[in-house]
């Protein structure tokens, strides 16, 4: 198991790269976290939902993801509320003190989960929830020590140096621990590391012997892993990046409530594209592409999208002919209105969008998951890639559904949803083509999508199409070079030891 001493400290990275190394070594490996927070989700292909950083360990793993690996998600709908998701579907809107009275029954869940992941793998790799030495939350715990004792599995504990204070953090998370579960703590990892590891050398011998736990590696920093951040704290890095001269620029809207912001890391990653998440009106102008992402909480984000300017601007742009993007909430928010009659999202019953596509959104309890195929519908900006009947895949997680006015055209037409063939068309384009929404997440992961946006854009500039029609950016690769690094960085025979007796057989060679 995988803890550390804070929240981003580098647990998901240290778990997809463990995932990663076991694999590499022949070994049929799973990724677990009880509980998760993310607004960054997916669907399962039994159409189930799940954190997206199990998703990655499990792809790091070279294993299907399924909901026992994630079997509890909180969606945070504000300061206090979570929509809480159990085995990939939505049991209701808590509050945190509702949350705490169901753990007890939510517990046998996390334990079923996991002998049922034990039962079909040679080794599951742990990852707790920000520190297990939250001593108000200890008695309630359902996510670090807990699992630990449930699985009897020894502890690495992470610590970010490049943050300051790990040492004080290592000695502080051990000392507020009980002995039994202080025992359970069998090594210690340095993350994040930048500079001569030799300058680390007084202290490394110190902190073992204040806790009598070894260090047992220094992970460097990696930079440009481009693999999907969990928390929306790793875009404030990306809202200085400016485009260099020949890149056509795409400016994400970062709502307070984003979710799904990881749609637009394959355009992130494109050689000819500079991507950015922006806050405020002045962030927007001169950008090639706008783009209204995912929300929890579409009605709060929209007033938020009014009450920064932001939203008078991207009417402009509208009235401008400059493109916009709208994707599920972002979607929502360009129609007409946002109905909640019985208070799904929000307490707001009815609130206006921005006007710019004929659409209006009603919510509905029942939530929609499911991996889809669709194929372009009406011509629009965001299908220009696409040949002829074309199909590309994306995924669905919503509870609002629209409801489109008469005659209105739509970019996409979902022509199966979870293996089952329909006929069902998604989205909207606005009159004259500059506005489009859709409710299809992940459709940049399709080099058509991708290469055709990208072209489509540098066109209107009178630029040449200098777009590669490649695949989305190769993870594989980025696995590869992050299980290096940290196989470098660890002492694998001491986690070779740890690891030998929950192995069936004993080896992990």
């Amino acid at each position: 198991m995988v803890q550390g001493t804070a929240s981003f400290v580098g647990k998901s990275l240290l778990v997809t790269a463990l995932c990663r190394i076991f694999r590499r070594r022949g070994l049929k490996v799973a990724p677990f976290k009880a509980q998760n927070m993310s607004l960054n989700s997916c669907v399962t292909g039994d159409g189930l939902e799940v954190a997206r950083a199990q998703a990655v360990q499990a792809e790091a793993a070279g294993a299907e993801i399924c909901a026992e690996m994630n079997p509890i998600l909180l969606k945070p709908e504000g300061e206090s509320r979570s929509q809480v998701v159990v085995l990939g579907r939505p049991i209701g809107s808590l509050s945190a003190a509702e949350y705490d009275r169901r753990k007890p029954e939510l517990k046998p869940v996390v334990a079923e989960s996991l002998v049922r992941l034990r039962a079909r793998h040679d080794l599951v790799v742990i990852e707790g929830a920000g520190s297990p030495a939250e001593i108000n939350l200890h008695d309630r715990d359902i996510v670090n020590m807990h699992v630990a004792r449930l699985a009897g599995a020894p502890v690495l504990l992470v610590g970010d140096i490049d943050r300051g204070g790990v040492f004080a953090a290592f000695v502080g998370t051990l000392a507020l621990l009980p002995p039994e579960e202080r025992a359970l703590v069998r090594g210690l990892v340095v993350n994040k590391f930048r500079g001569d590891r030799g300058l680390l050398a007084p202290a490394l011998p110190a902190v073992e012997g204040m806790t009598g736990v070894p260090v047992l590696g220094v992970v460097p920093f990696i930079p440009d892993l481009r693999l999907p951040d969990e928390d929306s704290l790793g875009l404030d890095a990306r809202r200085a990046i400016r485009p260099a001269p020949g890149e056509v620029e795409v400016a994400v809207v970062r709502f307070p409530r984003i979710s799904n912001f990881d749609d637009f890391a394959p355009l992130e990653a494109e050689p000819r594209a500079s991507l950015r998440f922006v806050e405020g009106p002045q962030e927007v102008a001169g950008a090639d592409l706008v783009v209204l992402p995912g929300s929890k909480s579409t009605a709060a984000d929209l007033r938020w999208l009014e009450e920064s300017g932001l939203a008078r601007s991207i009417r402009e742009r509208a009235r401008r002919d400059e493109p916009v993007l709208g994707v599920c909430g972002g979607c929502q928010m360009l129609g007409r209105v946002i109905e909640d009659p019985e208070g799904v999202e929000s307490q707001e019953k009815s609130v206006e969008g921005l006007g710019l596509l004929p659409l209006r959104t009603r919510f509905e309890r029942e939530k929609v998951t499911a991996r889809v195929r669709a194929r372009a519908l009406a011509p629009s900006f965001l299908t220009s890639g696409l040949g002829p009947g074309e199909e590309v895949e994306a995924y669905e997680i919503r509870m609002g559904r629209l409801e489109p006015e008469p005659a209105v055209a739509a970019p996409f037409e979902v022509v199966a949803r979870n293996g089952t063939a329909c006929r069902s068309p998604d989205g909207a384009v606005g009159r004259g083509g500059a506005v489009v929404g859709t409710l299809l997440h992940g459709l940049f992961e399709n080099p058509g999508i991708r290469a055709g946006l990208l072209a489509w854009l540098r066109r209107r500039r009178g630029w040449e199409e200098e777009v590669y029609r490649g695949p989305a950016p190769d993870r594989d690769a980025a696995y590869d070079r992050l299980a290096a690094v940290v196989e470098a960085s660890l002492d694998m025979e001491a986690v070779e030891r740890l690891v030998a007796p929950a192995m069936k057989g004993g080896s992990v060679r």
